[in-house]
């Protein structure tokens, strides 16, 4: 999106000058899911899609929103000084959310604002639109309130406006790929520990393609909760004997010999998920590192085969798109990516088979499903900053 665009929008429906756009990514996580609240390993990286704001500063405490994506809901007001969550705000309790996080860690806004937002994320991707939304917000709230705050701060304060503000009981990952990106690198994060390295994605020949179900996915409605309690359960049975803080604790061995204590076959198989994707995320990371393609693209499949038995999590629409695409030519490897439920998928490509990958998956998936999937190259983009 051009910003001479995104300023005349924002011109059409606010009686102000537009002062500043910004732009926030979204992400997809290359390996390593659900792992990110059971304390080990994910391997995410921002992407060129995301959410623009262009924004203006006011003299008076309003703060005025409005989502070129949900026209319907109009400008959004309420007061910088009265934060509480208000249900009718739909979409912009998210960037709400943030506001009242910063001010609770100490932070003071002596004005309000009128920010519009236009995003290029499909909606209900699974592309991680609420993080986009979260980072958006602390980026510009630093930037424009001149804040002395951390960029890992603000990527906090994100999940804190998810799990405590919106209610959803997600980990770290979305808002850490998102906040945290660098182009063409994805992060290795420990979320036990918070250390995090970057590694650069090589992929020679290759791209990674974006497969949109079209089919929506609304975290907080989805099972992710259940899945979630479901791994807390396991974990408190092993700690009966084991002395461990988190599921990441475990290697394979050390899941097999214990999980005699879990004795239940639904919780082994989300432990076991938990426990065997956190050591895939290592070993593709380090694949990556040594140019061994083939073992990455195994690994990713490896992946998805474990979210469909051990976490019953994708469902048909991603299952058609990840096992049509393992059987296209020039595929390493394909996998879900995000919470599940539908979404979206994405596929290792060699470039020059994209166009043949497009038309086979797409016909098999519309033959199966009745609708069309869509897809995108990802292009892996740094994080939130000021658009010139």
């Amino acid at each position: 999106m051009k910003t001479a665009d995104l300023k005349e929008e924002f011109s059409t429906i606010f009686d102000s000058k537009p002062e500043r756009v910004f732009f926030s990514p979204g992400r997809i996580n290359l390996i390593g899911e659900h792992t990110d609240y059971n304390g080990g390993h994910v391997f995410p990286c921002a992407i060129s899609l995301g959410t623009y704001a262009v924004y203006s500063a006011r003299e008076d405490t309003t703060v005025q929103m409005y989502s070129a994506n949900i026209p319907d809901q109009g400008v959004v007001t309420f007061d910088i000084n009265d934060l509480s969550y208000d249900k009718s705000a739909g979409w912009a309790n998210y960037p709400k959310g943030m506001i009242k996080e910063l001010v609770e860690a100490g932070y003071k806004f002596d004005h309000g604002f009128d920010l519009f937002v236009h995003g290029n994320l499909p909606d209900g991707a699974g592309l991680s639109s609420s993080a986009s939304i979260e980072l958006l917000m602390g980026e510009i709230l630093k930037d424009v309130f001149d804040l002395d705050v951390s960029q890992l701060d603000l990527v906090k304060a994100g999940q804190r406006d998810e799990n405590n503000y919106i209610g959803v009981n997600s980990g770290i990952m979305d808002q850490f790929a998102v906040g945290m990106g660098k182009k063409d690198q994805a992060i290795l994060l420990d979320t036990n520990t918070m250390d995090y390295s970057y590694a650069p994605v090589e992929l020679g020949d290759h791209v990674i393609v974006i497969m949109n179900t079209n089919k929506r996915r609304e975290l907080a409605d989805s099972k992710y909760n259940e899945r979630r309690s479901e791994c807390e359960e396991a974990l408190k049975r092993l700690q009966t004997k084991l002395d461990i803080k988190s599921l990441g604790d475990l290697n394979e061995n050390q899941f097999d010999e214990g999980a005699y204590l879990i004795n239940d076959e639904t919780l082994i198989k989300r432990a076991r998920h938990a426990v065997f994707e956190n050591q895939r995320a290592i070993r593709a990371t380090k694949a990556l590192a040594d140019n061994d393609l083939d073992t990455f693209g195994h690994l990713v499949t490896a992946s998805h085969v474990s979210l469909h038995f051990d976490y019953a999590v994708t469902g048909k629409e991603l299952d058609t798109l990840a096992e049509n695409s393992w059987k296209q030519p020039g595929v390493l490897g394909a996998r879900m990516t995000g919470a599940g439920f539908g979404g979206c998928a994405i596929a290792i490509v060699e470039k020059d088979k994209v166009d043949a990958f497009k038309e086979n998956v797409g016909k098999a998936y519309h033959d199966a499903i009745g609708y069309d999937a869509d897809f995108y190259i990802a292009e892996i983009s740094d994080g939130p900053r000021e658009l010139n």
